[in-house]
């Protein structure tokens, strides 16, 4: 079973993709921007960065009725990668516990001119 998953806690697809789809309990959650949804801003730093694109996680996994411990699987995609430490720092505290999979790459750039963009794979 598919289904689509939409919140507007979570900033709108700026493309041709949805926040995020639940198929056969796994959830696929869209590379989140560190846009704010209330008023489009970008916060400044990856620091808070990595915190906006995560709270835009957590939005879309609550929707789904699901919450970071149900991460198995994350991707972080930063344009600098000499901004990793500064993202663990804000990153480890979503995942106290049982930490997800994850991969960290860095790209030449980003959406929007942003330093740091995050999605995740959750199940049931």
């Amino acid at each position: 079973m598919r289904k689509t998953i939409v919140t507007d806690k979570a900033p709108a697809a700026i493309g041709p993709y949805s926040q995020g789809v639940e198929l056969n309990g796994t959830v696929y959650v869209s590379g989140q921007l560190p846009v704010n949804p209330a008023d489009g801003t970008i916060p400044a730093g990856v620091g808070n960065q990595t915190r906006q694109a995560l709270d835009n996680i957590g939005a879309i996994l609550n929707e789904a009725g699901l919450t970071f411990n149900d991460i198995a699987k994350t991707t972080v995609l930063l344009a600098d990668i000499s901004d990793f430490t500064a993202m663990n720092a804000v990153y480890s505290g979503y995942f106290p516990q049982d930490k997800p999979a994850r991969v960290c790459y860095q790209v030449v750039a980003l959406p929007k001119g942003v330093l740091v963009e995050i999605d995740a794979v959750a199940g049931r």
